[in-house]
């Protein structure tokens, strides 16, 4: 069953971003030597016969009905809150017209010795396009106007799909927002394939769960490695270098904010040694765990050491891509931390402390992004806090988000951009976004090319890359 409500909010000011006017370009005409009587006719059938006015959700028209196009000059006055048309050589016989627009407050017509002068009076500077039609006869200014239009749906039980279009002094945004009733679904964070290194795209990976509905989620690198923490059935699964903000479920699918970082120690045998990295390329003088999500083997070089642990033992010694058991992992590490191993043998006991903090820790699943877009019921951008790059903190984009209301109800959101329907948003603007759709939290996740959101397998929005773009992970909603 499908519910369609439409809300609609007009603003009386638009703000141009340099008060120019905007000049149409005249269409030009050429009068070819008659004689006298002929040019009377002619100037006799340049007649403005009507006037009418009408509106739409983007744009109010102004139409003028006429017997023939003559050649007319459209200009603006009043810092731009008066366009003034001049139709030459044409006489008229129209009736003022009545007005009932947003931005249009009134048109007047009047003859002047060269022809006919009307003057619309805007309610504030305005976009504007004159166009014509040539049969039957027409010239008609579309002077655009701030709309925002809301149209809502219901693609199953315990969801409510929201579809933003909107126009202001910024240029175009459209956007989704799906609200899912967390006693009806969980969040749940899916891999690409399976594995931390595979991609595919979100399409995909809610086909291959069963997902009500899902949005890409995590960063990741162009191998498809997941940057920054990941936390999977209670195994951490990708790590982060910043302290940056995450969002965690519950087993009863309430969802926690908040910044986490990681710390993790090995200890083979007697000697100890920090984790650099989980489920990552193994970097210089490092130590890297792998477990079963990284894939079948470690894909590493000749240059390390492998130990494969089970049952908390050193089950076999390797040098390079090791495989990686189901029940077990693979202690990988080079120079220095190889140095520091060289002594360990089969059987040695190991150890590996992980450490997260609260409420990490306790939280099965574990999605690690940013940064924060609201907290506690406002605005709260920590992009700069948490140093991401420029590229992620500043300017418009298409954007991803995930939210939660005061019920505890999950918004998945998704906004296109750098496209001719929607510019995208700020990390200001989706977080006030994210406000207007209730949020009171909310987490930026991936965005750009790699924004989408699936509804019941069907993509709703329209990536900027022209197609879904393969990614590391999505979160789902799954069915209870």
């Amino acid at each position: 069953m499908r519910k369609t409500v439409l809300s609609l909010a007009f603003a009386l000011a638009v703000a141009l971003g340099t008060g120019a006017p905007v000049f149409a370009t005249p269409l030009q005409t050429q009068v070819q030597p008659q004689a006298a009587k002929a040019r009377v006719q002619q100037q006799t059938a340049k007649t403005l016969t009507g006037v009418r006015f009408g509106t739409s959700d983007e744009r109010e028209r102004v139409v003028f009905d006429l017997t023939t196009l003559p050649v007319y000059e459209v200009h603006t006055e009043n810092d731009g809150q008066r366009i003034v048309l001049f139709l030459a050589g044409a006489r008229s016989q129209a009736v003022q017209p009545e007005i009932s627009g947003s931005m249009v407050e009134s048109v007047r017509v009047s003859a002047v010795p060269q022809g006919v002068k009307v003057v619309i009076d805007l309610a504030a500077p305005a976009a504007y396009e004159v166009k014509t039609l040539a049969n039957p006869t027409r010239l008609f200014i579309d002077v655009q106007k701030e709309y925002e239009v809301i149209s809502e749906e219901t693609p199953a039980p315990g969801l409510k799909l929201s579809t933003l279009k909107r126009l202001d002094a910024r240029g175009r945004l459209t956007g989704w927002v799906l609200e899912a009733d967390p006693a009806r679904y969980r969040a749940v964070p899916v891999l690409a394939k399976g594995t931390v290194t595979g991609r595919a795209t979100v399409s995909a990976m809610s086909d291959m769960a069963g997902a009500a509905a899902a949005i890409n989620a995590s960063y990741f690198a162009p191998s498809g490695e997941i940057l920054g923490l990941l936390k999977l059935d209670g195994t951490i699964v990708g790590t982060t270098y910043f302290r940056r903000s995450a969002v965690g479920f519950a087993a009863d699918g309430r969802a926690y904010f908040g910044p986490v970082d990681y710390s993790g120690t090995v200890t083979l045998g007697k000697r100890s040694w920090p984790v650099g990295g989980v489920d990552a390329e193994r970097g210089e003088d490092s130590l890297v765990i792998y477990n079963h999500y990284y894939g079948p083997t470690t894909r590493t070089n000749e240059y390390g050491q492998e130990y494969i642990v089970r049952g908390g033992r050193v089950a076999a010694v390797n040098t390079s891509d090791s495989p990686i058991p189901k029940d077990g992992l693979v202690i990988s590490v080079h120079g220095k931390a190889k140095d520091a191993f060289a002594r360990v043998k089969v059987g040695d006991a190991v150890r590996v402390a992980e450490v997260i903090g609260a409420p990490w820790e306790s939280l099965p699943t574990v999605i690690g992004a940013g940064p924060m877009l609201v907290e506690d019921g406002a605005p709260h951008v920590t992009a700069a806090e948490e140093e991401f790059p420029p590229d992620i903190a500043r300017g418009r984009a298409p954007r991803t988000a995930f939210g939660v209301t005061a019920a505890g109800h999950y918004l998945l959101a998704v906004v296109d951009g750098r496209q001719s329907h929607s510019i995208g948003c700020t990390l200001q603007e989706m977080a006030e976004f994210m406000l207007q759709f209730g949020a009171v939290q909310a987490i930026n996740f991936d965005g750009g090319g790699s924004s989408a959101l699936v509804v019941d397998g069907e993509i709703e929005n329209s990536p900027s890359d022209g197609q879904e773009r393969a990614v590391g992970s999505a979160l789902a909603l799954l069915p209870r």
